[in-house]
């Protein structure tokens, strides 16, 4: 899929971290296969607006990766097809513009981890 496209500079994830960085495992990588490579046993779920199936659905577990795509074109088709069986979605009103970004991920984040009873 090429290479991920937000800042790692001290800057940025300072601010994004703030007081939770003792609790965080930074790691990088330049492409989404070497993750994947890495954590050959994860589930990698692929959010977006073009998937029937809902997060609801979807027994996360620790260790599942959500990979979503940027916010203004979302996943690449070619890739969505690839990988339809883990494709998931957050049910919305039809003909309502998407949600943006960060609160997508903070619904569906907030979503696994109470599933995992918070751990």
């Amino acid at each position: 899929m090429g290479k991920l496209g937000f800042s790692l500079s001290d800057k940025y994830t300072k601010r994004a971290g703030l007081d939770y960085w003792e609790s965080v495992d930074v790691q990088k990588f330049d492409t989404l296969e070497q993750l994947q490579l890495k954590f050959k046993d994860a589930n990698f779920y692929y959010l977006t607006t073009k998937s029937k199936k809902s997060y609801f659905d979807i027994q996360f577990k620790n260790g599942d990766f959500l990979v979503f795509g940027p916010e203004t074109r979302g996943l690449p088709k070619k890739f969505l097809e690839k990988n339809k069986e883990n494709a998931i979605t957050i049910p919305m009103l039809e003909n309502q513009r998407s949600l943006n970004l960060s609160n997508s991920v903070a619904i569906v984040l907030y979503e696994a981890i109470r599933k995992n009873g918070f751990q």
